[in-house]
Formats: C-alpha cells, structure tokens, sequence
C-alpha cells in the first residue's frame, strides 16, 4: 500500500502544487515565499517522517494569508487522499512537546469529521515573517479538508519556540495516528 498524494491548487491569489508521502523519510523541500512558515513546514516533515514537497507561489504582497491558508487547505487534501480508507490505522495520536521555556500538547482524531480547537496565544503581532494569528487558522484549514480533530493548546513566553512546539507534537501526533497496527477500521461504525 502507497500512502502518497499530488495536488495543485491555482487561484487568483495562489498558486500552490504539494506531493506528500506519509511513510516517508522526513525529506523536504518546501518554498512557500514566508520563511518562517517553511521553518515550520519543514519542523512538521522531519519531525513526522512525512516527506513534503511544497512550492507556493503567493500574494505575499499584500500579507500571507492566503499562502498559509491556501497551503493548509491543500495540505489537509493531500493527507486526506494519501491516508485513504484508513484500515489499520492507529487512528489518534497525541504529544506533549517541549521547547525551551514552552511546551505544546496537541492531540488528533482522523475521524473523518473535521473539529479544531486551538489555543496558542502569541505575544507578537509576528513570528518571523509569519503572521501569529494565521497559525491558528493554518490548523483550522488543514483540519477541514484533511477531516480531522485537532485539539492543542500551548504556554512560554518566546513565540518562535512555542510555535515551533506546536508543530512538533503536531508531526508526532500525526506519525502515531498513521501507524498501521491491524487490519481493521478503527471505528465501531465499520467506516471513517
């Protein structure tokens, strides 16, 4: 069974081609025009194993926001379709990650419905180039296409650490909900 996905994305604001292999290596190549989102993108993929490969073409002019959204939305569509029927999954997976003076807990459910509740208050307007408020938003896109819950919450004072933390878990918890331990649904209703 491959577990790989292709897509592309090209709006009036973005123009967006992703390939994503959940049983990779943790190999990237990522260029989203927002350099501190690509850190991030690259911290998920090695962290989780998942190899990505993202080129985004954006109007990083006017802000990023279509970028990180539109990245999130394909994204979330692409491990959709590179999950597919889910049989043997581990199904949720969850972490606890520290960074320095911050630490993230996240927690996921590929449950085919799609449900995020994030809390990471930022100090900062900006994390890097990236703006702070669309991180949240980031995981809300990415949890509607790719239907599934996303629960984190993170505290510490430095923003890039506590960004970078919810990331991590974020690759930990995926990578352990994507495990293939048996050969069954795992869902009382037969389907996810």
């Amino acid at each position: 069974m491959t577990r790989i996905a292709k897509v592309s994305r090209k709006t009036s604001e973005t123009d967006i081609e992703i390939e994503l292999d959940i049983d990779g290596t943790g190999k990237y190549e990522i260029d989203t025009g927002v350099n501190f989102f690509n850190h991030m993108l690259e911290s998920f993929s090695r962290h989780s194993f998942i190899d990505l490969n993202i080129k985004a073409i954006g109007d990083i002019e006017i802000d990023d926001h279509h970028t990180v959204e539109d990245v999130g939305i394909l994204l979330g569509e692409a491990f959709l379709e590179a999950i597919g029927d889910k049989k043997g999954i581990m199904r949720m997976g969850h972490a606890i990650v520290p960074m320095d003076d911050s630490v993230a807990v996240l927690a996921i459910d590929i449950s085919g419905r799609s449900y995020c509740n994030m809390s990471l208050d930022f100090r900062n307007d900006k994390i890097g180039d990236l703006s702070s408020d669309i991180v949240v938003h980031f995981f809300e896109s990415f949890a509607s296409s790719a239907k599934i819950n996303i629960y984190g919450t993170c505290e510490g004072y430095n923003d890039h650490h506590k960004a970078e933390a919810v990331f991590k878990a974020f690759a930990k918890s995926i990578y352990d909900a994507c495990k293939i331990e048996h050969d069954e649904i795992p869902s009382t209703k037969g389907v996810l």
